[in-house]
């Protein structure tokens, strides 16, 4: 049985130096794999929408400057413009969730520091989701693509001892299915590892990400909360 294993990798290595051919390349990687290489590209192609999706949102809704944001929202409070200030965070038609959160303290400035506070609470609240959706799934990605990828592996092992069993066979044939079994496992083994470890990467960084994008938010509620509590008192 060694030796035929030895023979087929032998087999196997000879066809990938000479590569080239329609079984060559990306097409071959996939014929050889098996069915449950194609389960697992429909994963990485949910990985790569999410990821690419994320990446968008991180970088686009949460472009703006918190710090200078509020240095000019500060100036329009203490010379007692609050109208100015909303219109301030109704830039890009308000989209910018940084922006509706200040705004929903500015529209109810009058009304109580328990209002102010109410107000902004809630805002954070329905914002924080956003922030954080479609992050987590990444692990749970990575879990079934090695499964599903161990799957691929145990059935190309399978129909490699099937192969190497069988006693109806010429000895090219059994050969020819002994590569063709370790090739299935092997490439759903490197495929499905691929996927998982390009979901931890992605999940680590998009995490880290959005953990500094609600430490933005939860900074910028405290600091316009105390900024328009301050100017009540001193109105009062």
């Amino acid at each position: 049985m060694v030796s035929q294993v030895d023979a087929a990798l032998g087999s196997m290595m000879s066809a990938a130096a000479e590569g080239g051919g329609a079984e060559g390349g990306l097409a071959g990687f996939f014929k050889h794999g098996g069915v449950f290489m194609y389960f697992n590209l429909l994963i990485s192609a949910i990985v790569i929408a999410l990821v690419i999706e994320r990446t968008v949102f991180q970088l686009t809704k949460y472009r703006v400057n918190s710090k200078e944001f509020f240095a000019q929202v500060r100036k329009l409070v203490n010379a007692n413009n609050l109208d100015r200030a909303i219109k301030l965070c109704e830039a890009g038609n308000g989209g910018y969730p940084t922006l509706q959160l200040v705004k929903s303290g500015l529209t109810v400035a009058n009304r109580g520091a328990d209002e102010i506070d109410a107000a902004m609470s809630e805002k954070i609240s329905e914002l924080k989701p956003a922030v954080e959706k479609g992050i987590g799934s990444l692990w749970s990605l990575a879990n079934i693509a090695t499964l599903v990828g161990l799957l691929g592996t145990v059935s190309g092992l399978i129909a490699t001892f099937a192969a190497v069993s069988s006693g109806s066979i010429s000895a090219a044939e059994r050969q020819t299915r002994l590569a063709a079994g370790i090739s299935e496992a092997m490439s759903n083994t490197a495929f499905g590892l691929g996927i998982a470890v390009t979901c931890m990467i992605a999940h680590l960084i998009l995490h880290n990400n959005s953990k500094k994008i609600v430490h933005d938010l939860e900074a910028t509620q405290e600091r316009v909360f105390n900024l328009l509590a301050i100017s009540q008192r001193g109105q009062a």
